[in-house]
């Protein structure tokens, strides 16, 4: 009578081929009807092409097909394999490598190309320009001389330099004609005190005859990193601007030295929009710093003020209502859960000073601490702990 009945009833019921799971349930739409992480990020950071695009305000890059790098990679390598000077060379280990000549084709091939993407990652543009971007089109050879008779610190590109070795202005060289004219900003976007939407200049060049920095107008002087205590890396950004004609950037020029950090507050779109006309964007170099004690020094000594000290409050982990009678659970560690971790750090503190003697040698770790007997009426759980700080195992590192 069953079988019959299911016979029936089989058009009506779930198929086998689909795998039962007990004890588990979608929690919202299933995974045919619900969107991907990728649909749904998309969909948060939805753009209006129309509103956000972007305008390219620099000098156009050449531009090389990947079809035609590829075509050219091919007949070189074909021209070197058929070269035996050249073969025998690289089999003794004698073959040079031309990097200054390397360093040049790069430029006038996929160089600027490559310098705007590692920009638009670090989020320079954005912070600087908004909706503007330009192609570094000619190479910026920026040095920092820090005393170091071996040893020069260079700005590449977001690669990380010391607040101690960025005290003195650097030395920046550059290919221009002698009868151009070329300005020179050192800002950053990031750390400002005053107001977040301004940047800090650290330096300001105008009227700069080709390539000849220290002729140049200094309307801000020099000013090292100073990156606060806590808020990480820094960048530290230079633009080097073509001028079409000279300008007067009387406006902006400060009394030097200038220490007065609100007189540097700067908004590079503001200024480009103003001269947008005579000045075109044209290299492109920055680098990014963070706290070291040299900065300390400046605050107090150069800015006449309190070092600044950040600290992030991290959420505080969730942890369930304390109970009276927990099963299974180490006593130590569940009561040291509900306790301040800063008394818990000052007992290990004091717990170490008390080992330690002005005048005294400390005392010689256990040879064999495992075979020294604990007391017969220690509870368990202290005898666990006294031997893994025998051993060295645990918190007991925290102290050491």
């Amino acid at each position: 009578m069953t079988s019959r009945l299911f016979r029936y009833m089989k058009h009506d019921l779930i198929t086998g081929n689909i795998q039962q799971i007990r004890f588990y349930r979608h929690h919202g739409k299933s995974p045919l009807e619900a969107k991907t992480l990728k649909q749904r990020l998309e969909e948060l950071n939805y753009k209006d092409p129309e509103i956000s695009f972007k305008v390219d305000i620099g000098f156009k890059s050449q531009r090389f097909s990947r079809g035609k790098l590829t075509e050219g990679y091919s007949e070189y390598v074909k021209k070197v394999r058929s070269n035996p000077e050249m073969e025998r060379k690289a089999r003794r280990k004698e073959l040079l490598i031309d990097l200054d000549q390397m360093r040049k084709d790069w430029w006038i091939s996929t160089a600027p190309s490559q310098i705007k993407t590692i920009a638009d990652h670090y989020g320079v543009y954005d912070d600087l320009f908004g909706d503007a971007y330009f192609h570094p089109v000619l190479p910026l050879d920026i040095k920092y001389d820090f005393g170091d008779e071996e040893k020069i610190a260079t700005v590449h590109r977001g690669n990380i330099l010391l607040p101690s070795e960025t005290t003195n202005p650097p030395t920046i060289t550059y290919d221009a004609e002698p009868d151009t004219l070329w300005t020179l900003l050192l800002t950053t976007p990031d750390g400002n005190f005053s107001d977040r939407k301004f940047e800090y200049c650290h330096w300001f060049i105008g009227n700069i005859p080709g390539n000849d920095v220290t002729k140049g107008d200094v309307i801000v002087d020099y000013m090292r990193p100073f990156p606060a205590h806590g808020i990480g890396y820094c960048r530290y950004i230079f633009v080097l601007y073509k001028q079409d004609k000279k300008i007067d950037f009387s406006e902006y020029k400060v009394n030097q030295p200038c220490f007065d950090l609100v007189s540097r507050n700067w908004e590079t779109k503001e200024f480009y929009r103003k001269y947008q006309d005579v000045i075109t964007p044209a290299g492109l170099g920055f680098y990014q710093a963070t706290w070291d004690q040299s900065v300390q020094d400046f605050y107090h000594n150069e800015l006449d003020m309190k070092a600044p000290m950040f600290e992030y409050d991290f959420p505080k982990p969730y942890i369930r209502p304390q109970e009276w009678f927990p099963k299974a659970k180490p006593f130590n560690l569940y009561m040291d859960k509900y306790r301040d971790p800063k008394k818990i750090n000052q007992e290990f503190l004091m717990k170490k000073m008390k080992t330690v003697h002005p005048f005294k040698e400390s005392p010689p770790p256990l040879r064999y601490p495992n075979a020294q007997p604990l007391p017969k009426d220690m509870p368990s759980w202290l005898k666990l702990e006294t031997k893994k700080e025998r051993q060295g195992f645990g918190r007991v590192n925290d102290i050491n």
